[in-house]
């Protein structure tokens, strides 16, 4: 694939927003129509559907964060698109509660550098569907009063994975569970508002005010260490790190006794359990984000189902998931925070340093 564009994005929220939609504009219209698509063939859903579930969660959003409506207002304008449409795609994962299968492997592990300082490393690898990809965006926010963003996110969707000046991080993955709730906020939409955050625990106290709409999982950290947050519209519940600094999690709830899933993640349960024996092998020691990338994420042990899954060409295009990056986030006291970004290439050898991006 092509490398995603990167985009600086400052100004007003509406300006944020509509420089966003003016300059991804191809990119949303080819996201719209891939959703809608699936939409449709997930869950039967038409736009008209689709437009009556966005309009609910809407009205939330403007009236919870009026400043991040402005946002999704200005995307719209920008790309020329319904604003429903956009809401609709910073929805998507509640408006189609599972059906969506995107299978993800995130890790957080703290440990020493070679300088006997601690580095804290955030790191996942993203699964969704082949369309999507050709749709994300390397996106940089600035905000007045507020940390740098810097995150990979799909073109007209306000927040996702990545990390922010004032080394927070987080990372996402999808769960299979009901109900919903539109009186709280979308998980993208409190990712953005983890990424507003100076410190994990300032971004936890936003999630615990708005709540979650759906059940998802996000992993978030800083310099102070990170959680698996288990969230759902019922209750949350948060993981905490093993004796050896280490957390991992997939696509099924691992402890939130509240998240009932209707049935099981194809592959969760074993690429966790894959996770904690690749750790076991490597250690701790001389760690880096390549070591990561070499050991963990590119692991294919049960093939369609492994931590570097494959696309699985017996299935239907719109639940067709496959490994489409991995994100490597360190995060160090007295440095500037960074990540590493390697993108799905069908040519070349993934884990290759010369396909390694800087967010």
């Amino acid at each position: 694939m092509a490398t995603p564009p990167r985009i600086s994005l400052s100004g007003t929220n509406y300006e944020i927003g509509y420089n966003h939609g003016s300059s991804l504009k191809a990119h949303i219209a080819r996201q719209i129509e891939s959703y809608y698509d699936m939409f449709q063939n997930s869950s039967k859903l038409d736009r008209e559907g689709v437009h009556r579930r966005a309009r609910e969660y809407e009205a939330t959003i403007l009236k919870l964060v009026p400043h991040l409506h402005q946002e999704i207002v200005g995307i719209a304008e920008g790309a020329g698109v319904d604003v429903l449409d956009i809401v609709a795609l910073n929805v998507r994962s509640e408006i189609v509660l599972g059906e969506f299968q995107d299978g993800c492997t995130s890790i957080s592990w703290k440990v020493v550098g070679e300088d006997g300082k601690p580095v804290q490393y955030l790191a996942q690898n993203w699964d969704w569907v082949r369309p999507v990809q050709q749709n994300l965006a390397l996106l940089e926010i600035e905000q007045e009063g507020k940390p740098t963003i810097r995150m990979v996110t799909e073109a007209g969707i306000i927040g996702k994975i990545g990390y922010n000046s004032a080394s927070v991080g987080v990372l996402l993955n999808a769960l299979r569970a009901s109900p919903t709730d539109t009186t709280k906020l979308p998980i993208h939409v409190l990712l953005r508002l983890c990424l507003e955050s100076t410190t994990a625990s300032g971004a936890l106290a936003q999630i615990e005010k708005y709540g979650a709409a759906s059940a998802q999982h996000i992993l978030l950290g800083d310099l102070s260490g990170a959680q698996c947050l288990e969230l759902s519209p019922i209750k949350n519940h948060y993981i905490y790190p093993n004796r050896e600094n280490f957390l991992a999690h997939t696509n099924h709830s691992i402890e939130n006794t509240a998240i009932k899933e209707p049935s099981e993640f194809p592959g969760s349960k074993e690429r966790l359990g894959r996770t904690h024996e690749i750790v076991k092998t490597i250690g701790c020691e001389n760690l880096s984000p390549q070591r990561l990338r070499e050991t963990i994420f590119s692991d294919e042990e049960n093939g369609n189902f492994s931590i570097c899954a494959s696309e699985n060409a017996c299935k239907p295009k719109w639940i067709r998931f496959m490994t489409l990056f991995n994100i490597v986030i360190s995060l160090k006291e007295g440095c500037e925070p960074s990540a590493e970004v390697v993108f799905y290439n069908d040519t070349a050898n993934w884990t290759d340093p010369q396909n390694v991006l800087l967010l």
